[in-house]
């Protein structure tokens, strides 16, 4: 990874991106990958796209845009988990609801921001010490008991600085090297995978590609509440293709169960089988894995892939859809890690995957 690759990484993943609230985030990987794309735009509810213009014959063809050019998507998502605040006592303590996953078990003790109408606040999620709890009796943290501190003393102290019901918060955690493979911090969850399109953009653009189709990078908002960004997407775009990059549980560290399936950071990355992905497509992918011998490992889906994939999938048209994923350990946490190498192969994959697509490429099951 060069210098420029890091320090968008850095910027990118250490920005303030929670669900609904996406746009500095947006912002940052809009402005990373205007030198890659032929056009960008966004729309009201700020989904990102950046789009390289399909060329036939070395002509380019923008006119094809809006309507005959075949498309292809790749795609991540760029909301991470938050918490909103819900009710102000009159101590000035603060309580919340989740505004996605996020998870009530590892908030005590956890350092805040909260996203007030004048700039951020500092605070912390409290929690009793332990010498005053009874440990035959403990009380566990859950949504309704979780509360934040942020040194006033009355609601109204606390409404000065800008805070009230609806405002956004965020935990620390910024972006961090974990030893010499890892990256570790609170959203790779799946700002990595925007990282991932915007450097296959960059590696296309540098290597002097003609793809002879539309190439749509889409960073998509609001997956953590239901996919709905991408689903926004799919109607917008009309896609024929869709890659749809996320992150995939590691069950290699401890305490999950067999039934999570078998998936290890450093030994590349996943595809998922199950009902959502077309599997012409799967297929095509394996065998370009295969060809340019980047290790990939496998997951199963039950239904769905619980990715944005499956809004792609299921959009009003049905597009042709994938879901490759990077190993990731402690998901939805401050602390979510990911190795190195799987970033690498996931750009190596999806890079050469595009390389293989076809102009008009016809993935349907049957031919009539």
């Amino acid at each position: 990874m060069d210098k420029k690759s890091r320090e968008f990484l850095f910027k990118y993943l250490n920005s303030f991106s929670p669900v609904g609230h996406e746009y500095t985030g947006q912002q940052v990987w809009l402005d990373y990958i205007s030198e890659f794309v032929d056009k960008k735009t966004s729309d009201v509810y700020g989904n990102t796209v950046g789009i390289v213009y399909g060329k036939r014959d070395g002509v380019l063809h923008p006119e094809k845009l809006e309507s005959s050019a075949y498309k292809v998507v790749i795609e991540a998502h760029a909301d991470e988990i938050s918490w909103l605040v819900n009710r102000i006592t009159a101590e000035g303590y603060i309580y919340v609801i989740r505004n996605g996953g996020s998870d009530h078990q590892i908030a005590p003790s956890m350092r805040i921001k909260i996203h007030a109408d004048d700039g951020t606040v500092a605070g912390v999620f409290g929690w009793p010490a332990i010498h005053v709890r009874d440990r035959a009796k403990e009380t566990a943290p859950t949504v309704q008991n979780l509360f934040i501190d942020v040194g006033l003393c009355s609601k109204k102290e606390v409404e000065s600085y800008g805070i009230h019901v609806g405002s956004v918060v965020t935990m620390d955690g910024d972006l961090i090297e974990l030893g010499e493979n890892y990256f570790t911090g609170r959203a790779l969850d799946d700002r990595i995978g925007g990282f991932i399109t915007a450097e296959v953009a960059r590696k296309l653009k540098e290597d002097k590609v003609s793809l002879p189709y539309s190439l749509y990078l889409v960073n998509s908002v609001q997956e953590e509440v239901g996919l709905r960004g991408a689903a926004m997407m799919a109607r917008q775009i009309q896609p024929n293709v869709a890659l749809c990059i996320d992150v995939a549980h590691d069950t290699g560290s401890p305490m999950y169960g067999v039934d999570h399936g078998d998936i290890k950071c450093g030994l590349g990355p996943v595809l998922s089988y199950g009902a959502p992905v077309q599997n012409n497509l799967l297929r095509l992918i394996e065998k370009v894995a295969g060809k340019k011998k980047i290790k990939f490992q496998r997951q199963a889906a039950s239904g769905s892939t619980g990715t944005d994939t499956d809004a792609f999938a299921y959009s009003s048209n049905g597009v042709a859809a994938a879901a490759i994923g990077i190993p990731l350990k402690y998901m939805h946490t401050t602390a979510e890690t990911a190795h190195k190498d799987d970033i690498k192969n996931t750009i190596e994959l999806v890079y050469n995957v595009l390389l293989n697509i076809k102009d008009g490429q016809d993935f349907r099951y049957l031919k009539v």
